[in-house]
């Protein structure tokens, strides 16, 4: 019988997140159980509550890990479209694909209809940190120095709400699927447009 290889503690706490998200994303967030867990990284129940405490534990850790590698992401797009590297619609791309195919969407919605709220402020405080490192040059630019605050109030809520209901609804009005994406990359170049002179 093999013997499993001794992980640190880090790398037992990062491989047990790299699972709830496959399970995230495979399955939806009601597989993302400490058991299900414990059975995807071969670990035991016992190894995964020490490190999560609870399923409540191990969800908002997720959801933190998701918003700190989604928030990466968009941050290095927003600074290659700053840059002349890359284009508003990338940025919203990435925000609408951490959303849905990344699955915050389905986390959010999860946690909200479980009661477990507090499993959001990881996500919130973290696009919260990623405006406010990105928005602090932007006040000498702009007529409006909230105005990245409202881009990404705007940008998340219409990845939010085509995660969770933009294929049906678009559907139902005869819209192509990406209409959504399309209205956030308007939004957004008209905003650089008209405030990021």
């Amino acid at each position: 019988m093999a013997s499993r290889k001794r992980l640190s503690p880090e790398e037992s706490r990062n491989s047990a997140l790299e699972a709830a998200r496959a399970l995230l994303i495979e399955a939806g967030p009601q597989a993302v159980t400490l058991k299900a867990v414990s059975a995807r990284v071969g670990r035991t129940h016992a190894n995964l509550l020490h490190h999560f405490g609870s399923a409540s534990g191990l969800q908002k850790a997720l959801a933190e890990h998701l918003a700190r590698t989604v928030c990466e992401t968009i941050k290095e797009a927003v600074h290659a479209s700053r840059a002349g590297l890359g284009s508003a619609r990338e940025v919203v791309d990435l925000a609408f694909d951490a959303f849905d195919r990344e699955g915050a969407g389905a986390l959010t919605s999860w946690m909200l209809l479980t009661g477990n709220e507090d499993a959001l402020n990881p996500i919130i405080t973290t696009i919260h940190e990623l405006v406010d490192e990105i928005a602090p040059g932007e006040a000498e630019h702009n007529d409006d120095p909230m105005q990245v605050h409202k881009d990404t109030l705007s940008l998340v809520l219409l990845a939010l709400g085509d995660a969770l209901i933009g294929a049906a609804l678009a559907k139902s009005l005869g819209l192509p699927r990406d209409t959504a994406r399309e209205r956030a990359q308007a939004n957004l170049e008209a905003s650089l447009a008209h405030h990021y002179k």
